[in-house]
């Protein structure tokens, strides 16, 4: 961008508009480090769903309806995983914009509590299958 540019013609084009419009920029870093974040959780729900498909798609030595319980734990996790990681990606970036103090992260408790599930689920499949 250049020196003296109309800043707020290019805010406008920003996605979404409502975050951009306010705060002002912060450093570059900070933003691009939440972009990662951002994409390192859409990576881990991509994943979720490779593994839930995988899970019923190999022959997993599990009793069928608890395998089909854990799969369908991590397609689940797999399609809310994405929102929530926006949600996250937005409300920090709203507050670098408005410098104030980060959020926790919000994807963490939740993917941690979807992992502990799925295992219980494989290791009840095992026993009793």
């Amino acid at each position: 961008m250049q020196a003296g540019a109309d800043t707020g013609a290019v805010t406008a084009r920003r996605f979404p508009a409502r975050l951009y419009d306010r705060g002002t920029e912060p450093d570059p870093r900070f933003t691009l480090a939440n972009e990662r974040t951002y994409l390192a959780w859409i990576r881990t729900a991509v994943a979720l769903l490779a593994a839930g498909v995988a899970l019923e798609a190999l022959d997993v030595p599990a009793q069928a309806g608890l395998r089909s319980a854990a799969s369908l734990v991590l397609l689940g996790g797999g399609i809310l995983l994405p929102l929530s990681a926006w949600r996250s990606w937005f409300v920090t970036e709203r507050a670098l914009r408005a410098g104030r103090p980060l959020p926790s992260s919000g994807p963490g408790v939740p993917l941690a509590v979807l992992v502990g599930v799925v295992g219980v689920l494989l290791v009840l499949g095992t026993v009793l299958g």
